[in-house]
């Protein structure tokens, strides 16, 4: 199967990410403390903080996402709640941060987002369309939907009814 592959990948890319983030933005608080630059009369140390701070909360939300990845590969089930929450809002970002990268960075970084945006969707529907044991949710053992119903012309039990043979004539 190609689902527990790609939380895998998801994992390692998400935790990767949520470093890279961190580490950018710190070098860019220093840059600023160290240069003592200013925006438009803001303070200095102001700016290297909250950049520095910026980044960690970033990075922290990043490895999170990384960590409900991580969980989905090792347990091999669907990320249910708060982490199902946190996947689709780290997908979001991806996608909003690919359109941001466009016109400020490139169509290198851009790729890069929709790639990522792409893995945490196919990590979302591959686990969607399976139940929560890894079997397809429209065959259940016992011949119902899936759903709890039982199969169409099966009485309540699940087992099939069978009807009686035709009558033959001599």
């Amino acid at each position: 199967m190609v689902r527990r592959p790609v939380a895998w990948v998801v994992a390692v890319v998400l935790f990767t990410e949520a470093l890279g983030i961190a580490a950018v933005n710190w070098f860019l608080g220093v840059v600023v403390d160290r240069q003592d630059m200013s925006l438009a009369g803001l303070d200095p140390n102001v700016m290297s903080v909250s950049s520095k701070v910026g980044g960690l909360v970033f990075g922290a939300y990043f490895a999170l996402c990384g960590l409900v990845a991580l969980l989905v590969a090792v347990r091999d089930r669907a990320p249910a709640g708060f982490g199902r929450i946190l996947l689709i809002s780290a997908a979001v970002v991806h996608a909003l941060l690919g359109a941001f990268a466009w016109g400020l960075v490139g169509w290198t970084a851009f790729l890069f987002m929709v790639v990522v945006l792409g893995l945490i969707v196919l990590l979302l529907m591959t686990y969607d369309a399976h139940g929560a044991a890894g079997e397809p949710a429209d065959a259940a053992p016992d011949g119902g939907s899936g759903d709890g119903s039982p199969a169409a012309g099966s009485p309540a039990g699940g087992s099939p009814v069978t009807p009686p043979p035709a009558p033959t004539t001599p």
